[in-house]
Parts: structure tokens; sequence; C-alpha cells
């Protein structure tokens, strides 16, 4: 049996969805489909899922396969542990969701100092935006989350290590118009079609809290990928706004022009933070990556 396939039901138990948990563990549904019908086959083609009604309903058999389930994995998550201090060879799966600016440009440096020190260590990083990864950690299926904003959420729940410092700027193509000046009034770009994050992104979560402004902007649609913005904005007459860090590569490559607003010389600033939850415990090799971000 695939320790793994128990996890992923118990999960799925959690979740009521397939859809909603595939998306959540970056697999395709139709794997996750295998996995349980492979479940079924380790007990003689049992049904562990009700198939013929609308709602996810466990049957008889899958509410005893997931009481089971939980002691197994608990007894085998205990065990692993145990074992692993004997090992001189330290080898671990550690799995980060992290937003943009945190994911693609601060961990990656951090992740490969220290494998490193640890080169059998595997770690795994998914790229979503500041909720989707909150909601990720909080229900335990990643160890530990990148983040550019708490949202709505409570930050007492949770350890938390600032890792870097950004602000929000706003962007034009380097053809636009508002190009051609050093400094630009406020009333010039409310005259330009505004592309704005989405909702659960942490930039536009800082933006609209910071910003007062933000609601006059003719905003026309969202978009939840930076790249797909910079593409955007560089060809057209659309103004947007991006991370200060994403920005100044994307302006030395010709892409986009960084807007200084005269009324606003800072349009936002924010903290970016790497997080765990504050009552996880942490395996030997988890504890000394998060012990290593501190540094």
């Amino acid at each position: 049996m695939n320790i793994e396939f128990l996890r992923n039901f118990i999960r799925l138990a959690e979740y009521k969805s397939f859809s909603e948990l595939a998306k959540d563990l970056s697999i395709s549904q139709s794997t996750l489909s295998h996995q349980i019908s492979q479940l079924e086959k380790e007990f003689r083609n049992i049904k562990l899922i009700d198939r013929t009604t609308r709602s996810f309903v466990l049957t008889k058999e899958g509410e005893i396969l997931l009481t089971y389930a939980k002691k197994i994995l608990k007894l085998y998550d205990s065990c692993r542990e145990e074992l692993l201090k004997f090992s001189t060879l330290l080898t671990e799966d550690i799995f980060i969701t992290a937003s943009t600016l945190p994911g693609s440009h601060i961990l990656p440096k951090v992740i490969m100092d220290f494998k490193n020190s640890y080169p059998d260590v595997n770690i795994k990083i998914s790229i979503n935006n500041s909720k989707e990864s909150i909601d990720l950690l909080n229900k335990e299926m990643i160890d530990f989350a990148g983040i550019g904003s708490f949202m709505d959420h409570n930050r007492d729940l949770y350890e938390i290590i600032e890792i870097g410092e950004d602000r929000i700027v706003f962007i034009c193509s380097p053809d636009h118009k508002l190009a051609k000046n050093d400094k630009i009034k406020f009333a010039e770009l409310i005259e330009y079609p505004f592309i704005s994050r989405e909702k659960g992104s942490g930039t536009r979560d800082v933006f609209e809290q910071q910003f007062p402004e933000y609601n006059k902007l003719n905003t026309k649609f969202e978009i939840n990928d930076n790249d797909s913005i910079i593409s955007a904005v560089s060809d057209s007459e659309y103004i947007s706004i991006l991370s200060e860090i994403i920005a100044k590569k994307a302006q030395n490559a010709n892409l986009i022009k960084i807007l200084k607003v005269n009324e606003y010389p800072i349009i936002a600033k924010r903290s970016i933070y790497f997080i765990k939850l504050k009552d996880k415990q942490l395996s030997t090799l988890k504890k000394k990556f998060w012990e290593y971000v501190k540094t």
C-alpha cells in the first residue's frame, strides 16, 4: 500500500472535492482518482466513496478506512521521525508555497545555499498568491509559506520571519505617453485603462490598504500573474502596478517603465514574510531549514 495514497484519502475526506484537492496538490484530478481506485483494489474492490450522488459522501467502508488511516499515518509519521534520528544521511521532503516575489526572487537563493549543506534534502516550491499560500499552510498541505500580505488572517497563528522589504510602483509601456516624463500627476494616470492584480494577491491587498486613490483608477480587468501583466502593459496603453523588485528587472530589460507620481512619492510598501504554523511540530531537517532562513 502506498502511504501517500492513504494520506490523500484523508485529505479528500476533509476537502470533499476531487477537483479542489487535486488543485492544491498540483496533480491532475485523474491521478487523484486513480490513487483512490488503487486503495479500493487493495481491499478487494470495496467502494470508499458513494459516486451515485452529486455531493461527496463516504461509504460505510470509507468511514472505517478513514478512522484507521488516521491512526496509521500518525504511527507512520512518528516511526519515521524516530528512525531518522539514527540516520547519518539527512534526507527529507520540504514543501513550500509562496507568492511570486518571495517564491521567484528571494527564496531560491536561500534554498540553493541550504542544499549546499544538505544535498539530499528535496525542497519543492510552488507559486500561489498570498491568500492561497496561507490557506494551504492552514490545511497543512505544505510546511512553510512565503507571503507579501497576511490578508485577513490572524498573525498570532503563525511564527514569522521577515525576509525582505518591497514597494509597489505604477508601470506602463516604454512607449507610453506617460513614459516621456520623469514625474506625472495622478490625474494623468486615471485617464488610462488599469490592470489590477486578482483578489488574494498580496500586492493588491497592500495597494488597496495603503493607496487612498485606488478606487479612482480606470480598472478594466484583473490578471493573476506578474509576467502576464508585464506582457499586457509592455505594448499597450494600459497601466498597472508591480513589486518594485520585479518592476526594476523588467525595466532593465526595456519591457516596461516605472512611473513616479508627484503626489505619492511612495505608493505603498510592505514586508515580505516566511511563515509556519505556530503549533506545528517540525522534523529535524525542517527545523534546520527554518533556523537557516532566520539567519
